[in-house]
């Protein structure tokens, strides 16, 4: 049996996006059926998965495995790790420093274990394991010139990258990395998990949501680079008539997700804003009906932070999923994805053109359906069991 140890120098669990990632990569890995066979992987056996993570404080008491709605098919290790705070301008010095020392102790336990594959989307373990024989694939969700001293240490060591954007391969590609070490293989999204038979009316009535209006929805974190200020500048700007709708209030648009500070925040920002809804973090299980709810689902991305242009939203599949029209950002790493086909594009950081893609949808619902029956069809290539399938066979 072939053992896979992934590392994630992360709090586990949370309510960011990478833990679903993480999580359901690990369950997905641990029931595919693969073996090393001459250094290659072949059908056959199953993989042994652990799972290690360092000690953190954590508001989040619940189990692993039901937070995230996967089985219990692969091992949870937490290492104890030193978690600290410094206060203020400090902060970011403090999480540093803590991603090094727990990085290098995760590391030190990888080094101790029988993994014949270490997997990790971070830095610093993999560094570390770099300076050793294991078999180590980093997987890599943005790219920092700052960090370039990693990417130079994985080249010298012929360490395989998984890059979760071709825009993000081809930053790799720029530094030295031969074309055979680097994967595209772009997040992905459980089938079953949004494949819920209620309807829409359904959706709202079990979320409490009001039935005589259209709702442009957006799921995630308040972050500036997410665009969730453009958006709320759009519905601020929002020109009718829509339809038949007349009134500001009969659009409304509904923010889901966020850390309390941020959610508190982004309230402040639209507390005179009638036909806007702040709703703050839900568990990701109720994340299907809020997405079944809508009419629209906007995926704003800014374009100004130049680090996160490279990303693979875990949204982004969840919003294909889910059967309703979507808006976004035209990035090149959701151009990836996304096209005139199965979305309506918009200019990133222009909440008028965000505002008319979605006016757009809801003035064409006829345009609205033929868009998400595409996209559909098409995030079906997009699953975690064919992500999976594909890095295995790369590694």
């Amino acid at each position: 049996m072939t053992k896979l140890l992934y590392i994630a120098n992360l709090r586990l669990p949370t309510e960011k996006a990478y833990g679903i990632q993480i999580a359901k990569m690990c369950e997905v890995f641990a029931t595919l059926k693969f073996k090393v066979e001459s250094e290659k992987l072949k059908v056959g056996d199953n993989f042994k998965v652990e799972l290690i993570y360092p000690h953190r404080k954590n508001h989040i008491q619940d189990n692993f495995f039901s937070y995230y709605s996967v089985k219990n098919s692969f091992k949870l290790k937490e290492i104890w790790a030193p978690d600290f705070y410094f206060p203020g301008k400090l902060d970011k010095i403090s999480v540093t420093i803590k991603n090094l020392i727990s990085g290098f102790l995760l590391a030190c336990y990888a080094l101790s274990s029988d993994a014949d594959i270490i997997y990790s989307r971070d830095e610093w373990p993999s560094y570390f394991l770099s300076f050793f024989s294991k078999k180590i694939v980093f997987e890599a969700h943005n790219f920092s010139e700052a960090r370039t001293f990693f990417y130079r240490r994985f080249l010298k060591n012929n360490i395989k990258v998984v890059a979760i954007s071709e825009s993000l391969r081809f930053k790799f590609l720029n530094i030295g990395f031969s074309a055979n070490n680097v994967l595209v293989a772009h997040d992905s999204v459980d089938l079953s998990e949004f494949d819920i038979q209620i309807s829409k009316e359904e959706a709202r009535r079990k979320l409490n949501l009001p039935q005589g209006v259209k709702i442009v929805m957006y799921t995630g974190h308040l972050f500036e680079w997410k665009g969730v200020n453009v958006l709320l500048e759009a519905a601020r700007n929002f020109q009718f008539p829509i339809s038949n709708f007349q009134r500001r209030e009969d659009i409304l648009f509904i923010f889901v997700g966020g850390m309390d500070y941020d959610v508190e925040q982004f309230k402040e920002r639209a507390k005179d804003m009638k036909n806007v809804l702040i709703l703050g973090h839900k568990p990701h299980q109720e994340i299907p009906s809020y997405l079944k709810a809508a009419d629209v689902l906007a995926l704003p991305n800014s374009a100004k932070d130049k680090i996160y242009l490279n990303t693979s939203p875990v949204k982004l599949f969840e919003y294909m999923a889910s059967g309703c029209p979507i808006v976004a950002s035209n990035l090149p790493s959701i151009a990836e994805v996304l096209n005139y086909q199965n979305s309506v594009l918009v200019n990133p950081d222009d909440a008028g053109d965000l505002a008319r893609g979605i006016e757009k949808i809801l003035n064409e619902p006829n345009l609205g359906q033929q868009l998400s029956k595409r996209a559909l069809e098409d995030v079906k290539n997009y699953t975690w069991e064919h992500r999976a399938k594909k890095i295995l066979l790369f590694i």
